[in-house]
């Protein structure tokens, strides 16, 4: 089933454009490659994931990011993750393969690949899929690609926002995947982004940088860092604006309108969690640092007892107690905790508060989106931390993944 650009929300990027085809790497049935053409000139930032096993893909797109590149090569359903010298051969043999069709250079391509690990790249069937995937290339590719780069997502997520850069007009537009294996460490599966204002390199990167830790690094669905992690930001400088750095007075304009195209793709990730009924916001405040305000809240958030216990809606309050009282705070005086779901409090005085009922824990529970604030009373330190529960199907999903 296709998407439109309208109905994904997304608005097009000058001097970008988005092609897709079926190359059948592990369907028949659907596109599984992208292209993505940058104009000439443009700026390219990335950022990938700090996985040791990384992927084949990974290693070639970091030795080709300082090259100019300008266009990036997608596949889903083969990851060519654990595949050795075979594997970065398979991924420089794509970039070779664009390259003979365009006329760029090899090391002018990114190639990202996403799916089954340990499989060999089916790089034949991509060398003839390319030509299809290049003819379709037009700036409203943006919703077919978004469900071209599709794993066990059940949804194509992308976001868009506009702002006004010097009285020039600018866009900036952004497509993910990713529903498991999700505990960024820098990015989330895949992600790719792009803004038509004219953004120097280098600040283009701290843009991007900067926009990644405040959103996908604060996301988990099952606490797994991918082999395959990668999220790309790309600048045309097609609006016309003047050139931005991090010095120019606009350029937080810019920052602030990235940072909320990936807070709205790192929340889709995670209500797209594999078997995701629930979305859990975990706010830790009053800690000493951001480090530990960060640690407690990713405490909460892989504890299989607490997620568990949220999808069964059962106000089972004693595991998000344990989970902060484990999760390393050194001397922390459990007298001045404070924990409430949602907006009834459940614990105060080192224990469970008085006011707290049963009813009004089970009636937040019940809910779709539900907030857990712990106040460890240490600091003026505050993260939050975006999760979701953990059901059968969860189960269900990754023991048929290869099947």
């Amino acid at each position: 089933m296709s998407v439109s650009s309208e109905e994904l929300n997304v608005r097009n990027v000058k001097g970008v454009r988005l092609g897709s085809a079926c190359a059948g790497i592990k369907r028949s049935d659907r596109d599984d490659l992208v292209v993505i053409e940058a104009a000439e000139g443009s700026a390219c930032a990335a950022v990938f994931t700090r996985n040791a096993f990384c992927a084949a893909p990974v290693i070639v797109a970091r030795e080709h990011l300082g090259r100019q590149p300008r266009w990036l090569v997608i596949n889903s359903g083969n990851a060519n993750a654990g595949t050795g010298q075979r594997g970065l051969d398979d991924a420089r043999r794509t970039c070779r393969a664009l390259g003979r069709l365009t006329g760029a250079r090899p090391e002018q391509a990114l190639p990202f690949s996403t799916g089954v690990i340990g499989e060999y790249l089916p790089v034949e069937k991509i060398e003839s899929a390319l030509p299809d995937a290049l003819s379709a290339l037009n700036e409203a590719g943006w919703a077919r690609a978004a469900r071209a780069i599709m794993t066990t997502d059940t949804r194509p997520k992308g976001a868009s926002r506009t702002l006004d850069l010097a009285g020039v007009p600018v866009t900036v537009t952004g497509i993910a995947k990713g529903a498991g294996m999700i505990h960024p460490d820098m990015a989330t599966m895949l992600a790719f982004i792009a803004t038509d204002a004219n953004v120097e390199q280098t600040s283009l990167q701290a843009c991007l940088s900067e926009a990644v830790d405040g959103s996908f690094n604060l996301i988990t669905v099952d606490g797994d860092t991918s082999t395959n992690d990668a999220c790309v930001l790309l600048a045309t400088g097609a609006a016309g604006n003047p050139v931005l750095t991090r010095e120019s007075t606009d350029f937080p304009l810019l920052s602030r309108a990235v940072r909320e195209v990936c807070d709205a793709l790192a929340e889709a990730i995670v209500r797209d969690g594999e078997g995701a009924t629930k979305l859990m916001r975990i706010d830790v405040e009053q800690a000493r640092n951001e480090a530990e305000a960060h640690r407690v809240a990713k405490t909460i958030a892989h504890s299989p007892l607490v997620k568990t216990a949220f999808f069964a809606s059962d106000p089972n309050w004693g595991r998000i107690l344990a989970a902060v009282g484990r999760s390393g705070c050194v001397d922390l005086d459990i007298s001045r905790v404070s924990i409430w779901l949602g907006d009834v409090l459940i614990v105060e005085n080192g224990g469970r508060a008085t006011s707290y009922t049963e009813e009004a824990g089970r009636a937040v529970m019940s809910e779709d989106d539900i907030l857990i604030r712990v106040a460890l009373g240490r600091g003026c330190a505050r993260q939050r931390v975006l999760t979701c529960d953990l059901s059968y199907d969860y189960v269900r999903i990754n023991a048929e993944y290869r099947t």
